[in-house]
């Protein structure tokens, strides 16, 4: 994902008049309709009970991040299934898992998705850190983390449900002479 998409969306965003509601009303319900699993999974995660910079900040970034996806990729990007997401998010667990066994572990888990999206992470972070210090007395650190978890498995679970383009091929593992 470029990140000239996600400063477009920024702006979008952004904007603050009647259209622009209209706009962001309108994403929404796509958003619905088109990733029915992960807008509820998001969904639940936002109506838990956080603090409102934790709330704020992952209604910005969990819609940010899907309308820059739809708008790159489009048709390319494919309906995330319920069993996708879960994979998506118990593969995170596992390897937070995994690292926590081994504290000498130099990558965390949001390493690795910078690896696959370097510029949508580098998004996430600025805006996180923008919130942490715009709101040091008032926020909840472990609420923010929470949206910032969910924000991870968006970006992970959108990755990955964007097609191949028609002319990939698979590569084997079969080695020839």
């Amino acid at each position: 994902m470029p990140l000239r998409a996600l400063s477009e969306v920024e702006e979008q965003l952004g904007e603050d008049d009647e259209k622009a509601r209209e706009r962001l009303d309108d994403a929404f319900t796509r958003f619905e309709e088109t990733q029915p699993a992960l807008a509820d999974r998001i969904s639940s995660a936002l109506n838990g009970p956080l603090d409102e910079t934790a709330l704020a900040l992952g209604y910005f970034l969990t819609l940010a991040i899907w309308l820059a996806f739809d708008g790159t990729f489009g048709d390319e990007l494919t309906e995330i299934s319920e069993t996708a997401l879960t994979g998506v998010e118990e593969s995170l667990q596992l390897d937070e898992q995994i690292r926590l066994s081994d504290p000498a572990e130099a990558v965390d888990s949001d390493d690795v998705v910078a690896m696959e999206q370097p510029d949508v992470l580098s998004f996430v972070h600025e805006h996180v850190d923008a919130a942490l210090e715009a709101n040091a007395n008032e926020v909840d650190v472990d609420d923010v983390h929470a949206v910032y978890r969910v924000v991870l498995v968006e970006v992970l679970a959108l990755s990955y449900a964007v097609k191949a383009p028609a002319n990939w091929a698979m590569p084997t593992a079969e080695f020839t002479a």
